[in-house]
């Protein structure tokens, strides 16, 4: 699990330059692309629906990491799985039907991710961990570009951690919001392999690229 891989989000980027901002990230040695989807809902922000993500698979061949932060994402698996997304993580707060969402992603030949907003402890997707890719922690509060992490975070990236290498599972830990070349630091060492950087990659990509060694795949 040594592998690190930086995931640039693109909901920090001006959404009137979207091509410009995958060039950026094409350059940059990250192979994965994090777009966020959001529905009013789960959280406030309205952002990038099935025909945004089936354009963005026109302009690039990276790893599209598509998060679902929407309720009831059960209803939006094939669609975002036929736009072309590589990736489909959910939040556990966002449904009751937690098995069928992680069947159902993985019905299509696709990796899951599984979600913790803040204010959820570990111990809710502690029984999933054995079925998901990737076990996402925020590091914010979700819908939002720009918020401090919460430190509070890394204590849950060590338990996750510690519940992986326990039981020799194979997903990895991702940690999104308010990353950094500092706080990446230390969620890496608390066990992280995933990293979804928004508004300080675009500010300063070079920043990043002594950390990343990313390797494109779950």
């Amino acid at each position: 699990m040594s592998e690190k891989i930086l995931a640039p989000s693109l909901l920090a980027y001006d959404n009137c330059r979207i091509s410009e901002g995958i060039k950026i990230i094409e350059n940059f040695p990250a192979k994965w692309i994090h777009i966020d989807v959001m529905d009013g809902m789960f959280v406030p922000g309205i952002a990038f629906g099935q025909i945004a993500v089936a354009d963005m698979r026109k302009l690039t061949n990276l790893f599209l990491d598509v998060h679902l932060m929407v309720q009831n994402p059960e209803c939006l698996i094939q669609s975002f799985a036929d736009a072309g997304a590589d990736m489909l993580t959910f939040h556990c707060e966002s449904s009751a039907n937690v098995e069928k969402i992680i069947g159902s992603v993985k019905s299509f030949g696709l990796p899951v991710g599984i979600a913790i907003n803040p204010e959820t402890p570990v111990s809710a997707i502690e029984k999933y961990l054995r079925k998901v890719d990737v076990a996402l922690v925020m590091s914010v509060h979700p819908g939002k570009c720009g918020q401090e992490f919460l430190p509070s975070a890394v204590e849950k990236i060590g338990q996750l951690e510690a519940v992986r290498e326990k039981f020799n599972l194979g997903f990895k830990i991702s940690v999104d919001g308010g990353i950094n070349r500092e706080t990446m630091r230390i969620a890496s060492s608390a066990g992280a392999d995933i990293f979804v950087s928004g508004k300080a990659f675009f500010e300063n990509p070079e920043q990043f690229r002594s950390m990343a060694y990313p390797d494109g795949d779950t």
